[in-house]
């Protein structure tokens, strides 16, 4: 946990300061017992998700309710909704089996409340970018066993306005069960009851016995011993720079035709994704024998036979992907891009995914991101409706990428409409790639 002299110490953000309380550890309210022998089973698809997503949510001041007790509000109604989210107050653990699980020792929840030496408005221009970090509380730690896996910071600021800030561990939740956990928490700070409990029982993901793997999965295949060491260490060595992109819905018209081979036009997903991967890999000139992978996150939800309940906490997504050298990716089509991105989500039926649970199961792969972007859509998730009680917020994002092989795909904002894209790239590869979006 980080000391009491560094949480004193403000953090610089946007020209200005964000001062910040020592945390108080959270637990679950009643007589909730954290006993340390008890342990939280997680499924195949968590262990590779070792990471943390940083969420901010921004609230305007409103007149319909004062800002002056939000910490006290936000963190009780926190306790209450964490005895039906009670695996979020262990902390990771390995089993017999060297995989990833949670023990319930009480580790519990850091909250810290901060404010801000200016106005909220500052915060919109640096969304998605690491000048946001300020806004998200993540205690150093010496090992993965130390990490909390979820924090909260609420952050006041001059003109009244408040950001909560969100880490949470993806190997405990996907950006859907976040949001469900967002939303359950919004609703018991206004004193609301949850209407859908979480589903807690990852054994409905549980790898079969004996494992049957039917399929072959590229999303595992690991390019490092291919790629060319000079290519590859050039992206390594340099600072990245994040940018933004902005498709409004002409565009994407524009980007779908492009796409289109002689039939239907993909979706705008496919269409997107094929135009990073390609883009991407130009950007970065990969010499045309390397190879190049992109990894998508799929929700397999209802893709699943039966399908998981609704309410199901935890991840629900199947990480697919597809295989090509750079010379056919750049040199191709950006309809052969897309038709590849299409092919691998259709593909991801019920039997590829317990597939691919039964694949880990037998070989434990560790997921490489050398000569890899990492597609994820949060364009649906629905953060932007979480109500604390001062309406929906205004703005929400993520508080930077997690590392720099990502690409998320995101909503405009409130009320537009289109699709933003953050990706973060060397300076002279983000300078080629952003002449490449001019269509």
């Amino acid at each position: 946990m980080e000391g009491e002299n560094s949480n004193a110490k403000p953090n610089l953000l946007i020209g200005g300061r964000v001062s910040r309380s020592p945390p108080v550890i959270v637990h679950p309210a009643g007589e909730f017992q954290a006993d340390g022998s008890a342990t939280y089973f997680l499924s195949n698809l968590d262990q590779n998700l070792r990471m943390t997503m940083k969420i901010i949510c921004c609230y305007p001041a409103a007149d319909r309710r004062s800002t002056d007790k939000v910490g006290e509000i936000l963190r009780t109604s926190l306790e209450k909704v964490l005895v039906d989210f009670y695996p979020l107050d262990g902390r990771f653990s390995l089993d017999g089996e060297e995989k990833l699980i949670v023990r319930m020792n009480g580790g519990g929840v850091p909250f810290m409340e901060a404010t801000a030496d200016f106005e909220l408005g500052e915060v919109y221009r640096c969304l998605e970018s690491e000048e946001s970090g300020g806004l998200v509380y993540c205690p150093p730690a010496d090992s993965l066993f130390e990490v909390p896996l979820l924090t909260i910071q609420v952050t006041r600021f001059k003109c009244g306005g408040i950001v909560v800030g969100v880490a949470m561990n993806h190997a405990l939740a996907d950006g859907i069960s976040a949001v469900d956990f967002l939303h359950a928490w919004a609703k018991t700070a206004r004193g609301l009851t949850i209407s859908l409990p979480p589903v807690l029982n990852r054994s409905l993901l549980a790898a079969r016995c004996p494992p049957i793997v039917e399929f072959s999965h590229p999303e595992f295949t690991d390019l490092t011993g291919a790629l060319n060491i000079t290519a590859a260490s050039a992206f390594s060595s340099l600072p990245i720079l994040q940018r933004r992109f902005y498709f409004d819905l002409a565009k994407l018209s524009r980007l779908k035709v492009l796409a289109a081979d002689s039939g239907a036009p993909p979706s705008t997903f496919a269409a997107l994704a094929g135009l990073v991967w390609r883009a991407r890999t130009k950007a970065l000139k990969a010499l045309p024998t390397d190879p190049v992978k992109i990894l998508l996150a799929v929700d397999c939800r209802k893709r699943l036979e039966p399908p998981l309940p609704s309410g199901f906490f935890g991840n629900g997504i199947k990480v697919v992907g597809c295989v090509s050298t750079a010379g056919e990716l750049v040199n191709g089509p950006l309809a052969q891009a897309v038709q590849m991105v299409q092919s691998a989500v259709g593909s991801t039926t019920d039997r590829f995914i317990r597939s691919g649970i039964d694949h880990f199961e037998v070989t434990r792969p560790r997921v490489s991101l050398a000569g890899t972007v990492v597609v994820s859509d949060w364009t649906r998730l629905g953060f932007g409706a979480t109500d604390f009680g001062w309406g929906w917020a205004s703005r929400t994002g993520p508080a930077g990428l997690p590392f720099p092989e990502v690409a998320l795909f995101l909503p405009p904002g409130k009320g537009g409409s289109g699709t933003v894209v953050v990706l973060g790239l060397p300076a002279p590869a983000i300078i080629a790639f952003e002449e490449m979006m001019d269509f």
